[in-house]
């Protein structure tokens, strides 16, 4: 009798264990909850600082653009005073890597839909590139600078010798086209971090500022096609990410690639062009003081602000 009542007792000190165990644990997990939730809610407020220091809490942004702002898109900053005085819903196609042999069938393409876009164009010293720097500028397209050599260990291991490889391509379109570009973009985007491989985590505000001394102006997007996301990407999946991304904005830059891999983005540009035009989307080009959009600062240096 004496060890059936040990037996028990023992067996019942186990359960109880057993519960203070669940009771420490779900405890631990509720902790780090919370704490999960306060640094989401610091995020979430500093990212509502954020918008608020830069005027965008004030400028009259509509809800869904501002809540776009908070998850990390870009910041719309500036706008002309032309594209500010209608409410017209406007798209800024813009195309990187070029020129290649996909250039001169996506020329075509705009010039038989009559739609205007942006090229930001690499180093292309041949004929066939600058003949295309020239049709680019001729057919009254934008024309942006990529750098001349898009190789991030040459261009993002200083400020002098990003400087050095933009003013190189600007020479050379200078040369076919009779145009100095002034607006640039940085290749990956202002917010890549393979820069910081080569010049820390600041690299980018530093060349930033150097850069908008100079007088550029440069373009990130609010919309990626994500024809860069694979070597090849399907043509409806292209087609999907744009009028999926556009949404309801009423004005949206958006990245594609004219490099020579991305065929499927040829075949997906007349059916992008229809829809957005079906939505009632004119199409205008970027120039230095238009409309822009900005990676937050906290997504180029990870320093959270």
């Amino acid at each position: 009798m004496i060890r059936k009542i040990q037996k028990i007792t023992i067996a019942l000190f186990c359960i109880f264990m057993l519960y203070l165990l669940f009771v420490c644990v779900n405890a631990r997990v509720y902790e780090q909850s919370a704490i999960l939730q306060t640094c989401q809610q610091q995020v979430y407020e500093g990212d509502r600082s954020l918008m608020e220091n830069e005027n965008i809490g004030q400028a009259g942004l509509p809800d869904w653009q501002k809540e776009d702002i908070l998850q990390g898109s870009s910041l719309n900053l500036r706008e002309d005073a032309t594209e500010n005085s209608d409410n017209k819903k406007v798209i800024y196609l813009t195309f990187d890597d070029g020129p290649s042999k996909n250039t001169p069938q996506i020329l075509d393409i705009l010039k038989k839909y009559d739609v205007k876009a942006t090229f930001f164009v690499i180093g292309n010293n041949t004929e066939f590139g600058k003949e295309m720097y020239k049709r680019i500028v001729s057919e009254g397209h934008g024309i942006g600078n990529h750098t001349y050599s898009h190789k991030y260990e040459i261009i993002y291991s200083s400020k002098e010798a990003y400087i050095e490889d933009t003013e190189k391509l600007n020479k050379l379109i200078l040369e076919s086209t009779g145009v100095k570009p002034d607006i640039i973009r940085f290749p990956g985007g202002s917010n890549n971090h393979v820069c910081w491989k080569y010049g820390g985590r600041d690299f980018m505000e530093k060349l930033i500022s150097e850069m908008q001394a100079k007088g550029y102006d440069y373009f990130d997007w609010d919309v990626s096609s994500t024809d860069a996301s694979r070597a090849e990407l399907g043509k409806q999946e292209i087609i999907d990410a744009v009028i999926k991304g556009v949404g309801r904005r009423q004005k949206a830059i958006v990245l594609m690639h004219d490099s020579a891999q991305k065929e499927t983005t040829v075949e997906a540009l007349p059916e992008i062009i229809k829809k957005l035009k079906d939505a009632g989307y004119s199409f205008k080009i970027l120039k230095k003081g238009s409309y822009t959009s900005h990676f937050p600062q906290y997504m180029r240096n990870g320093h959270g602000s």
